[in-house]
């Protein structure tokens, strides 16, 4: 499965992380902007406030940017979960206008690659298997060109052909937005940078007009950290609170077993 840069931390670990990097931003804006006073001439507030929300406004954008990506990526995964029940449902039904001994075989090969397909959403990071899924694929394929060199001109084996064919494209798109379509990392990287950027800028002005730190501070940090830890989990599919719905193939797994019995 590829990583991204930051799927090596735990979402708390991600976390605690933001958090520390957060404070250290503002601490560091802060002291640069009690130094100033101090001992240089001091800046008018309303300029230095002036360019602390035009900092605050591009990472507002830059998170409801990176947001977008995430919550598009878990949305095509809840849809590619139900469009390919569909397909393999699909296939299974019209696999019953095949001759024997293809029709058991790709019935039984269609129930293990349904199997595998449930467990790709739930596997633990780096432990998914794409081979056994590719595998059973290239099975089904085998199984069914003798079925339908047998009846090259059946209207019936060419629809079970073109809802095969749908079952291999899904599993192409499917694996790709669900093991290799993360946030870019230099998209993490720019939020970041400019996220660092903001909280100094935050802490400089309270440097510049206050002789204690201001208790919001301790707020926008948290809040910014929540919301990364938001993005990060709609952006991993194996681990989080946000989970794509399987019951579309809970669903046809036991339709499936009932018609095997």
């Amino acid at each position: 499965m590829d990583t991204e840069p930051l799927d090596f931390l735990p979402l708390w670990a991600l976390f605690l992380v933001t958090v520390a990097v957060g404070f250290l931003s503002v601490e560091a804006g802060y002291w640069l902007g009690t130094l100033r006073r101090r001992h240089l001439e001091p800046e008018k507030e309303s300029s230095v406030g002036v360019m602390v929300a035009a900092t605050l406004g591009l990472l507002a954008f830059t998170l409801a940017f990176t947001f977008g990506l995430a919550a598009t990526r878990f949305d095509a995964r809840q849809q590619f979960v139900l469009d390919e029940a569909n397909a393999i449902r699909t296939s299974y039904m019209r696999s019953a206008f095949l001759p024997e001994p293809q029709r058991s075989t790709i019935r039984r090969v269609l129930r293990e690659y349904l199997q595998g397909q449930f467990e790709l959403e739930t596997a633990q990071p780096g432990k998914v298997e794409l081979v056994t899924s590719q595998d059973l694929l290239a099975r089904l394929w085998a199984e069914a060109v003798p079925a339908v060199q047998s009846e090259p001109n059946s209207v019936l084996a060419g629809l079970f052909i073109e809802s095969l064919n749908q079952v291999i494209d899904l599993h192409t798109k499917r694996v790709h937005v669900t093991l290799r379509g993360g946030i870019p990392g230099v998209i993490w990287a720019t939020l970041f940078f400019v996220a660092i950027l903001a909280m100094a800028d935050i802490g400089y002005l309270d440097g510049l007009t206050s002789l204690r730190r201001s208790p919001a501070m301790v707020m926008i940090v948290l809040t910014f950290s929540a919301i990364i830890y938001l993005i990060a989990d709609l952006n991993r599919p194996q681990e989080g609170l946000f989970n794509v719905n399987q019951q579309s193939m809970i669903d046809l797994r036991k339709i499936l077993d009932e018609t095997h019995r």
